[in-house]
């Protein structure tokens, strides 16, 4: 296991089982630089990993949210002066006898780790029943200390986790954000466009434009230009809108909670050239550095609970079935050696 002891220069391609703030520490003493940071950090009072000095047991949301401003006040340190931040992040209900509650995202499931973890713990100070409105309240934190918003889009899950509610509509969907460090910053949007619709494809094959046709609009040379390029556009997709329609995938592994590769592609496509480098301050089971690598670009991530950084380094190899494999193996020998010794 890497350990932040046995390590002092941060290196691209290589997930650490160190927590996100020493990792950034190191990466600012080295002088690592990254091009985007893509996360999704444990969401408020849901689950408890194991893992001390873990993120989402605080008592309350304010607590939770320092803590997380921390964290990424720390990835700015490691950002490119023209770097970005991606944060997919899950809101909860206040319930004085469970002390959160999902919303059936991207931590609704689990590998190993306690779902009750609110139990005994202290209210919120907000009605039971509520909801705590997390990722506001950490958009805003942000915004407070110094990042620019620059973008608010919604996840849209068609095929939601059921929830047995009868006093509210079924949650299906989550937030994600995208922050600035600088006003001028990498934004590749060409690289994420989107089919226009079956009429504005039409309309553009037909000489159309948003204003209007060629012959409507060509008063004058500079019209006729411009109208040209709107055309061009026009007939090369439109830009990316700000609601992403994205189903949940099964997990490689059992019961283990990660968001979908297809809803991090934008976020990684627009955010690093080919050959950048793609942060993760909260790895978990290695998603962020799949995708990544897939799309040609280099990953660095940090998990705090040492499985799942191990979990994470079996994936990205593609090696996963190894893993599992071996874990089988591992729960048989313990399995015959408590039938040998009882």
């Amino acid at each position: 296991m890497t350990t932040a002891a046995a390590v002092y220069e941060v290196k691209p391609n290589n997930i650490y089982a160190w927590d996100a703030n020493t990792l950034t520490a190191t990466m600012k003493a080295g002088g690592m630089r990254v091009h985007t940071a893509v996360t999704s950090p444990p969401y408020y009072g849901l689950r408890d990993y194991g893992a001390d000095g873990q993120i989402g047991l605080e008592q309350t949301p304010d607590e939770y949210v320092r803590a997380l401003v921390t964290v990424f006040r720390g990835v700015r340190d490691v950002l490119r002066d023209d770097g970005t931040l991606w944060i997919n992040i899950g809101d909860s209900y206040a319930n004085d006898d469970k002390w959160g509650g999902s919303t059936g995202g991207k931590h609704a499931g689990g590998l190993h780790g306690d779902t009750n973890v609110g139990r005994g713990r202290k209210a919120t100070g907000l009605p039971p029943k509520s909801r705590m409105m997390i990722p506001a309240r950490l958009a805003l934190a942000l915004q407070a200390d110094g990042w620019i918003l620059r973008d608010e889009i919604v996840w849209h899950k068609p095929a939601p986790m059921p929830e047995p509610v009868q006093d509210r509509t079924v949650k299906a969907h989550e937030m994600i954000y995208m922050f600035s460090k600088s006003p001028r910053y990498y934004f590749d949007a060409t690289a994420i466009r989107e089919e226009n619709s079956p009429d504005m494809q039409r309309r553009a094959a037909a000489g159309h434009t948003r204003g209007g046709t060629k012959t409507s609009r060509d008063k004058s040379r500079h019209d006729h230009e411009t109208m040209l390029k709107m055309r061009e556009i026009d007939a090369s997709g439109r830009n990316k809108r700000s609601v992403w329609t994205v189903n949940t995938e099964p997990s490689p592994i059992p019961h283990f909670a990660m968001y979908p590769q297809k809803l991090i592609e934008p976020c990684i496509l627009a955010g690093a050239p080919v050959g950048g480098v793609v942060f993760d301050p909260f790895m978990g089971g290695g998603t962020t550095a799949l995708v990544a690598q897939r799309l040609g670009r280099q990953y660095i991530g940090s998990e705090l609970n040492p499985e799942y950084a191990e979990i994470a380094r079996y994936r990205v190899a593609g090696r996963i079935d190894e893993y599992l494999a071996k874990m089988r193996g591992e729960a048989f020998t313990a399995y015959m050696f408590q039938e040998q010794t009882a």
